[in-house]
């Protein structure tokens, strides 16, 4: 498997969060080349506005399975994580982070954000994941055709 496999798994994802009501974001959890976990974005449906995709995913996996270091494992993300979402990352040790529509992009299609870069976040950390960007990106970019934040 390569990372366009697992971020059309993300996008697919995202856009089952979108069917669901929720914003159009997914994420999943990769470890040794097998899908162990998907989170999608359930902010309207649990009425959670820290209900994204990544750290839903993050907090469940680690509760689930007693573990809080996830240096082995590589997050996809169908968009950069915010600062939140790259916080949990940071804390839980994330080995590797791919994603595919970037912030700069995000913010163009939603309006405005107040995201900066998941780097920004990482290189103050001594827990920085390898971070492979703009994966499959115009795929992740029609995720957001016609939804209005």
């Amino acid at each position: 498997m390569d990372d366009q496999f697992y971020m059309r798994k993300a996008i697919e994802v995202a856009l089952e969060a979108r069917k669901n009501g929720n914003q159009p974001f997914g994420a999943i959890l990769v470890k040794q080349d097998k899908i162990v976990m998907t989170g999608e974005n359930k902010i309207n449906n649990d009425n959670d506005p820290t209900y994204h995709a990544e750290i839903g995913l993050i907090s469940k996996y680690c509760f689930e399975n007693k573990i809080s270091d996830l240096t082995e494992y590589t997050l996809y993300s169908s968009c950069e994580p915010c600062v939140m979402c790259s916080g949990a990352m940071v804390w839980s040790s994330v080995g590797r982070l791919v994603y595919s529509v970037s912030y700069e992009q995000f913010a163009k299609i939603s309006g405005s954000n107040i995201m900066i870069s998941c780097n920004e976040v990482f290189e103050k950390s001594p827990n920085q994941p390898k971070v492979v960007a703009n994966i499959i990106n115009e795929e992740g970019l029609k995720v957001f055709e016609g939804f209005k934040f």
